[in-house]
């Protein structure tokens, strides 16, 4: 009686400082102290400030100031500019022609940025004005750039899974090689979709001037694009060859941006400066809140309800099949008030020992709940990649989420996918020596 009690003035407490729109950093550490301070028999502050400096100390967790550096240089140069013209030639013959960017110039950025907020603002504005001022569906386009922005949270490097590794002690390197094909399918369901669309209706599809461009005309203007493939293959490669830690690879990452930068002669005082403060900003709230998250984790363990939580879903019975389908669906709901982040952080500390409880493998339960988060970011009322378009096109929010409903449900269907081929996730990472 004595435990649900203090776990309901957790609870409500929790929601009455998030409802008050208390930073998720400070609302975290608040839960945390009180659950000390009602159950720790040690000071509470001595053990906060312990946990705080050992979890913020944690050497993987030097890779997200990185890639999110790396991110921010491309955002702020001409090199993301250049990777859409690449892509563009090459999808004048495919239904939907130039719609089909949207997704592959997000895959490609979400392989060198980790971010979906970035994905989906960096390809928006060179996109969304070239397919608006040809004629392109309005709702199409800014329903394609939502669901594909999305991608950012899932392709490695990503800040998510970064997070899920940091908090669940699962290898980071094994994460981003689990994390490959559901993106690639994802990128690949969202083409599709676009490609069946354009041709039920082909009218709100303008015809191409560039149709017959030869083949060699298209290598030729996709020679800028050569570079950013090179950087994610060095990146990338250096991690699944087994070459780099993630910490490397990511300082490589943001070495050959600046690089590419200065070739491109796109790299100036005043875009560096912007871009180290976007990544030192970005890199401290996110280290506030994991450092936050670390002393929850702790209280919630004094507190017993973790461990009680695991055994009463236990008790129940439920399949593994059936508890996943219960988690993804708190999940896409919690996704709908809060963002992805910050759901992992809040809900770790009680759903992983419940995963555990359950056999789930949390190498493949770290791919499958980051495309869950992902959902919510295309979901109203909060739904940060429809608040990243609104700002770059002045849109009405409801418009661009009707447009993104359609790409909604392509991620149930990975998700569904995931779920009965679990391969999808798990044959990589035990194929590659890591």
């Amino acid at each position: 009686m004595e435990l649900l009690s203090s776990s309901f003035l957790l609870i409500v407490l929790l929601f009455a400082l998030l409802a008050g729109g208390l930073w998720i950093a400070v609302t975290l550490g608040v839960i945390g102290f009180v659950a000390l301070l009602l159950n720790s028999p040690a000071d509470p502050g001595a053990v906060m400030a312990t946990i705080s400096w050992g979890q913020s100390s944690s050497w993987p967790l030097t890779a997200l100031p990185m890639f999110i550096w790396m991110g921010e240089i491309l955002f702020r140069t001409r090199v993301s500019e250049d990777m859409f013209r690449g892509l563009a030639p090459w999808t004048n013959n495919i239904p939907g022609r130039l719609m089909h960017v949207n997704v592959f110039a997000s895959a490609v950025f979400a392989a060198v940025s980790g971010s979906s907020t970035a994905t989906a603002a960096t390809i928006g504005k060179i996109s969304l004005p070239e397919l608006l001022k040809r004629g392109y569906d309005e709702r199409m386009a800014y329903g394609s750039l939502a669901g594909a922005g999305t991608l950012g949270i899932l392709i490695p490097p990503s800040v998510a899974l970064i997070i899920y590794g940091f908090l669940t002690d699962v290898s980071i390197t094994k994460l981003f090689v689990a994390g490959v094909v559901p993106g690639l399918i994802l990128t690949v369901l969202f083409s599709c979709y676009i490609a069946i669309w354009a041709l039920v209706y082909p009218s709100k599809t303008p015809v191409s001037d560039e149709a017959a461009i030869s083949f060699g005309r298209r290598l030729y203007n996709s020679r800028r694009l050569i570079p950013v493939v090179l950087l994610i293959l060095g990146v990338m490669g250096s991690i699944y060859g087994g070459l780099a830690a993630p910490t490397e690879a990511a300082v490589l990452g943001v070495v050959g941006a600046l690089i590419l930068s200065a070739v491109y002669r796109s790299l100036t005082l005043k875009n560096f400066l912007e871009s180290l403060y976007g990544a030192m900003t970005t890199s401290v709230m996110l280290a506030f809140i994991l450092s936050a998250s670390s002393v929850l984790t702790v209280a919630m363990g004094y507190t017993g309800l973790p461990r009680d939580l695991a055994t009463w879903i236990g008790n129940l019975g439920l399949s593994q099949t059936e508890l996943i389908i219960v988690l993804g669906v708190l999940f896409v709901i919690l996704g709908m008030f809060i963002d992805g982040i910050s759901i992992l952080v809040l809900t770790a500390a009680i759903i992983i020992p419940m995963v555990q409880q359950a056999g789930i493998d949390l190498l493949w339960f770290g791919v499958y709940l980051v495309i869950v988060v992902e959902i919510g970011l295309i979901t109203p009322p909060v739904g940060f990649n429809l608040f990243v378009i609104q700002g770059i096109s002045n849109k009405d929010i409801v418009f661009i989420a009707r447009g993104a409903v359609p790409f909604f449900f392509l991620m149930i269907v990975a998700v569904a996918l995931l779920i009965v081929f679990p391969e999808i996730a798990t044959y990589l990472p035990s194929r590659v020596r890591l």
